[in-house]
């Protein structure tokens, strides 16, 4: 190939490969046996995948709209309401998106300009801080208080400024699986009541909460409800994570805005999943049994852990388990999580990746969301070490 010697400034000098690529790369090359990423290895309802098969032999294989099919936005409006009680209209405030994350950079791109600041709670998931930094916008990170992962909220307070545009929250919390209390979230709410400042809520693991607790959604609390971007996956929910498909709802005036990105970075998301999601949506059983689902694999993985050296507190959401290993080892946890893939073939997820300067708490991050024969297999290393 010809090289032109092109000269170029980027726009993310500081982004390198994730510690995802990272360590998916080393888990393929060394056969391991993969509890790092989060996607399960088991199949999705075959119910949901007839009704993909079908809308594609009814023929709805053209551009869906762009919003969304609104059958499906009917749907999803009709999920919030029931579940937290807050109406959002279908034609204005509720839109298809590409997953998630697609949603998360939507509404960061409509909002945030040149020196703006965002308040970014950390560990983070590694979707927020280059999103705010293609805007030129300021990631303002408070590192979140271990081993609890709670928020301070007197240093929370600190950080806001008159340049502050945006605060990004994410209940469940990846990787910390902490779940916002209503407590916490009515905090926010006061903090954020007199500003102007937006909020985005990452709520991808919303059905899937533990031991009786309830997902304490932004919608649920009116004035957040009133400045906040709500961000769910349809592919964490329904174990469906390859086909990318979420939603994002908001207040008409800011999801006017969030379109004006959506249709020139996206426009529709694919037609038949969407006619597939908007039936299948329509049984709620197909998401409100997920908690009990994975309460049993979260309490098998834990009960195989109980004679480890491993210390750990029951994850209260997400389908992932930290594991604190100052027991067994003092390596740095990029370098544990190296050996363990290398020498163990177990590959896990290094906590200090998504930490403010890289803090190192000595934590692994597992996704649980496996066959049992999998998690079998993964118990039988742990309990070596």
């Amino acid at each position: 190939m010809r090289n032109h010697k092109i000269q170029f400034k980027s726009k993310l000098p500081q982004v390198k490969t994730t510690i995802f690529t990272t360590v998916g790369n080393l888990a393929r090359a060394h056969n391991a046996i993969d509890l790092s990423q989060g996607f399960p290895n088991f199949r999705a309802d075959k119910e949901l995948m007839t009704l993909v098969g079908q809308a594609m032999e009814d023929g709805h294989n053209q551009y869906a709209p762009m919003p969304g099919y609104y059958g499906l936005r009917e749907v999803i409006s009709q999920k919030i309401e029931s579940l937290h009680g807050t109406y959002y209209h279908p034609e204005t405030e509720i839109t298809v998106t590409v997953g998630a994350t697609q949603a998360i950079f939507t509404a960061i791109t409509a909002f945030v300009g040149k020196g703006d600041e965002v308040i970014v709670l950390k560990p983070a998931y590694d979707c927020y801080e280059p999103a705010i930094a293609l805007n030129e916008g300021i990631p303002i990170p408070l590192e979140l208080k271990t081993p609890d992962y709670g928020v301070d909220w007197v240093a929370f307070e600190a950080l806001i400024t008159p340049k502050t545009k945006m605060v990004i929250v994410n209940t469940p919390h990846n990787p910390s699986g902490r779940i916002f209390s209503k407590a916490d979230m009515l905090k926010l709410q006061q903090l954020l009541r007199d500003t102007n400042i937006i909020l985005i809520s990452d709520e991808v693991y919303e059905h899937i909460v533990f031991d009786g607790q309830e997902h304490e959604s932004a919608s649920r609390f009116e004035d957040l409800a009133s400045r906040s971007f709500i961000c769910a996956s349809f592919g964490k929910t329904f174990h469906v994570t390859g086909w990318k498909m979420g939603y994002c709802a908001a207040p008409a005036a800011l999801m006017e805005e969030f379109r004006k990105v959506h249709q020139f970075n996206v426009f529709s998301v694919d037609h038949p999943t969407q006619r597939a999601m908007a039936k299948y949506l329509q049984h709620k059983e197909h998401y409100t049994s997920l908690n009990a689902f994975y309460q049993e694999k979260r309490d098998f993985f834990l009960s195989g852990l109980a004679n480890s050296k491993f210390i750990f507190k029951p994850t209260m959401g997400t389908y992932f388990q930290l594991l604190n290993y100052t027991q067994i080892t003092d390596e740095a946890d990029e370098d544990f999580a190296k050996r363990l893939i290398k020498d163990f073939k177990l590959a896990s997820i290094p906590i200090s990746s998504f930490n403010v300067n890289s803090r190192d708490d000595k934590v692994l991050r597992f996704c649980f969301a496996k066959k049992e024969e999998t998690l079998i297999k993964a118990l039988t290393i742990l309990n070596q070490l």
